[in-house]
């Protein structure tokens, strides 16, 4: 007699087939809103901490310059797009706080030097 069972595999795939026949494009985005507040309940910082570093390794592996060049520039021009002066104000503010926050006074003279430096080069 043949075995006719089907694979684990296979039947997730039958499963997920007929699954994305009979639901919509908000039927998945309930579910997956459902699960990532399911994970940010049961898990803390460090595990987002983890699975980010993960995969920025993972996509720094499988990706070069120019990858990066290329989604830097959508980010910002669809950032620029969504947003006015006052937002890059306020960032721009909270950049020079944490800056200050973490850097001495020396640091301010070493990149003023390098800054004045790089001024006279270009006269």
């Amino acid at each position: 007699m043949a075995d006719n069972k089907m694979s684990r595999e296979e039947a997730g795939k039958k499963g997920g087939q007929a699954t994305s026949k009979n639901h919509d494009k908000e039927f998945y985005q309930e579910i997956g809103q459902k699960g990532g507040e399911a994970t940010s309940k049961n898990h803390d910082k460090d595990f987002y901490q983890e699975i980010g570093k993960k995969g920025g390794e993972a996509t720094s592996d499988n990706h070069d310059k120019e990858f990066y060049q290329e989604i830097g520039k959508k980010g910002g021009e669809a950032t620029s797009d969504n947003h006015d002066k006052e937002f890059y104000q306020e960032i721009g503010k909270k950049g020079g706080e944490a800056t200050s926050d973490n850097h001495d006074k020396e640091f301010y003279q070493e990149i003023g030097r390098k800054g004045g430096n790089s001024t006279n080069n270009n006269n």
